[in-house]
């Protein structure tokens, strides 16, 4: 009986150390300024203190600038991660996409040509990616101006953002583009948060001149309708939201322009936000992109690729 017992215990024991579930590191995608170099990336074990992956990692080529600003990326169940971005300043209809199954070998890049349809459009900003794991479906929303399109308010014409929506399953067949949410203000840098079915929140950016900080909204449904934007939660001159988990508590980063810095909240229910800029460490330099995790495979060969370059 106890050599039995013996056994049963060295089974269980190797079926802790087998069935444990692979260790994921937090990355955070990047650019640096003038934003024409590429991809960069940071990662971090606790989700606070980053460091940096030395090099580059996807050069843009599409666009009138060819620039890669905002890169958003997402990581589907198949283990294949989606990179979105900005292109232009000014003067695309669209935005860029690329896919890659280790963040070092990628997809031919591809324009998504989703303001088509509206020639006037001033620019396509910030495409932020998110994908819902019950439709299986990618959703990206982006900030465009439209001159003469929604009441001016106090911004210039070329300057009146509303944020805009597309859904598809694939990046060929993609549906038509539409507005997400018009808060009555310019907004841009839209980032979603699914908290549970019929639960979600859209933190983004106020950016007309006096507020240029951060609100947020609520919804049922990913694609609305949003409340409306609550009082900012952050202070003026930020911009770049990047929304992460860590145990109950949801962690936002966000670009402190007009300081330099990286700054960030903590909550719990997007209505209580507590300041952990000081907790936090952001390596100089890095511009925002968004939050999402990777296998400790994929990080180490991208830290042993980096030593190449």
């Amino acid at each position: 009986m106890k050599k039995i017992r013996n056994i049963v215990a060295a089974l269980g024991l190797l079926c802790l150390a087998s069935c444990q579930a692979p260790k994921e590191y937090y990355m955070f995608t990047s650019f640096h300024e003038p934003a024409d170099e590429g991809l960069r990336y940071l990662y971090s074990e606790d989700g606070l203190r980053w460091d940096t992956i030395a090099g580059t990692w996807l050069k843009p080529e599409l666009g009138k600038h060819q620039l890669m600003r905002d890169p958003s990326m997402v990581r589907t169940p198949d283990g294949t991660f989606h990179l979105v971005w900005t292109t232009s300043w000014k003067g695309d209809l669209g935005f860029g996409y690329a896919h890659s199954k280790d963040l070092v070998h990628w997809s031919e890049q591809q324009t998504i040509p989703v303001m088509a349809d509206e020639p006037t459009t001033v620019n396509v900003w910030a495409p932020e990616i998110f994908y819902d794991d019950e439709t299986q479906e990618f959703m990206v929303v982006w900030a465009s101006c439209i001159p003469g399109r929604f009441e001016r308010g106090i911004e210039d014409e070329d300057n009146n953002h509303r944020l805009y929506y597309i859904k598809t399953k694939d990046f060929k067949t993609v549906s038509k583009a539409k507005v997400l949410y018009d808060p009555g203000f310019s907004s841009i840098d839209a980032v979603i948060v699914k908290r549970a079915p019929k639960d979600y929140v859209m933190v983004l950016k106020d950016n007309t001149r006096p507020e240029r900080n951060l609100k947020v909204a609520f919804a049922e449904s990913a694609e609305g309708p949003y409340s409306p934007a609550s009082e900012p939660f952050t202070e003026s001159f930020v911009e770049g939201p990047s929304v992460e988990k860590i145990g109950d508590d949801y962690l936002i980063y966000f670009d402190v322009y007009k300081r330099k810095i990286y700054g960030a909240v903590r909550t719990k229910d997007f209505k209580q936000f507590t300041d952990a800029t000081q907790q936090v460490s952001v390596p100089v330099g890095h511009k925002h992109g968004t939050i999402f995790k990777a296998s400790e495979s994929v990080v180490k060969n991208l830290i042993k690729e980096s030593e190449k370059k």
